[in-house]
């Protein structure tokens, strides 16, 4: 059922839903748009509709080809909604759930787009702080770049400022979504532009590999993996490509190129992946919150079901799940004891397709069918010792008469 955005737009048919709000195909006065309609519990708070229109300056001042572009701020009665370009495609998140991870060319070229739409948002001071696949758009009726990959944009600029008032998220939440979440923000520090350079870093290395190089198990783990571990090296990339990955998941923000520069070296590298096949790596298995596989050994887990499990949280209580995953998440901050380490909070290389990840069940059954096979061939060598020293035995006393045996005649003096 249509419905009046305020004065000027017509919500026609809802797109999506997310724990912040419902995104709507809606009608204004220059032609389609896109509505993001924030919810009304959030609509409802004074603070919040403060610091939205606080921002609307910014928020629309930004105009780049790959930023979707916040045409208004509706702020009417109980509706406080974003009205931004409509993009005739899909989000990032969906083609990497249907090709599992991208050939290096179209990676890197999406990832450049983004850079530059970031590069853009970072000169006016605008961070975004929740780049992720979710949150990059494909124009599928653009041109087409190196790789085949189309246009990428990035949108839901200033949602995550906006949510992240003191009031409602105090010192035990955090903003973001906990793959992509930069270490100094789970540490406490305000963001800069650095945290979107790092998430998009970690973009794409899961655009490559098909898995986040922190991801995965209790969001605590998650969490502590950004702070403390190293990034695993993928295989079957050019070197100077992994190097500026690794720069730019650098732990110390300072230590990270800026968006333009990531942009520019970015392209450099495109004429060196042309033609390059998607790399030939496994992801690390999925985990439970126990540790244990959390599907059968012979089922891979579809994307989707290995996000579950990461462990994120709507950003409204009592959310219902989101349809389009087009939205932020809020964790509480995991206490000392979560992140005090262990085997399921150390980071985990790639494997050799259809190698098990160690700890898995598939490798503690593989460790248990050696372990028997071992114990198999222990038992059959002891018996082959035992019957080789019997037969040894037996020849060297073959001639000879026992004492005892009856009938025997004596020895002859």
């Amino acid at each position: 059922m249509a419905r009046k955005i305020g004065s000027r737009y017509t919500a026609n048919q809802i797109l999506g839903r997310g724990s912040a709000g419902t995104v709507w195909l809606g009608e204004g006065p220059e032609g389609p748009v896109a509505i993001k309609l924030l919810r009304e519990d959030l609509a409802s708070d004074q603070e919040l509709v403060g610091r939205f229109v606080q921002e609307r300056t910014a928020l629309l001042g930004l105009d780049h080809p790959h930023v979707v572009a916040v045409r208004d701020l509706v702020v009417d009665g109980n509706d406080l909604a974003l009205v931004m370009d409509l993009v005739r495609g899909t989000d990032l998140r969906t083609r990497l759930d249907r090709e599992r991870r991208l050939a290096p060319e179209a990676a890197v070229a999406i990832v450049a787009d983004v850079a530059d739409g970031l590069a853009a948002a970072h000169a006016a001071g605008v961070v975004h702080r929740d780049v992720k696949p979710e949150n990059v758009l494909l124009d599928m009726q653009g041109p087409l770049g190196p790789g085949g990959s189309h246009p990428a944009l990035l949108t839901d600029f200033g949602v995550a400022k906006l949510i992240d008032s003191p009031r409602r998220t105090r010192a035990t939440k955090i903003i973001g979504t906990p793959d992509y979440l930069a270490p100094e923000i789970i540490e406490g520090l305000p963001p800069r532009a650095a945290v979107d350079i790092y998430a998009l870093a970690t973009v794409l290395y899961e655009l490559l590999a098909g898995f986040t190089p922190f991801g995965g198990g209790h969001p605590g783990a998650v969490l502590r993996r950004h702070v403390t571990e190293t990034v695993v090296p993928l295989p079957g990339i050019p070197d100077e490509l992994w190097q500026l990955i690794v720069q730019c998941l650098a732990k110390a923000p300072a230590s990270r190129l800026r968006a333009s520069e990531l942009g520019a070296r970015l392209r450099e590298q495109l004429p060196l992946l042309a033609g390059m096949p998607p790399l030939d790596v496994d992801s690390p298995d999925a985990e439970s919150a126990d540790g244990d596989e959390a599907y059968e050994e012979t089922a891979e887990p579809s994307a989707p079901a290995a996000r579950e499990r990461r462990g994120a949280v709507p950003l409204v209580p009592g959310a219902a799940t989101d349809s389009n995953r087009d939205t932020h998440t809020s964790m509480r901050v995991p206490g000392p004891d979560e992140l005090a380490g262990g085997a399921r909070g150390t980071a985990r290389a790639p494997r050799a397709a259809g190698a098990p990840r160690p700890g898995s069940a598939r490798h503690r059954a593989s460790a248990r069918r050696r372990r028997i096979t071992l114990a198999a061939a222990a038992v059959a060598l002891v018996a082959a010792v035992g019957v080789g020293t019997w037969l040894a035995t037996s020849g060297d006393d073959a001639g000879a008469t026992p004492p005892d045996t009856k009938n025997s005649a004596p020895a002859s003096p």
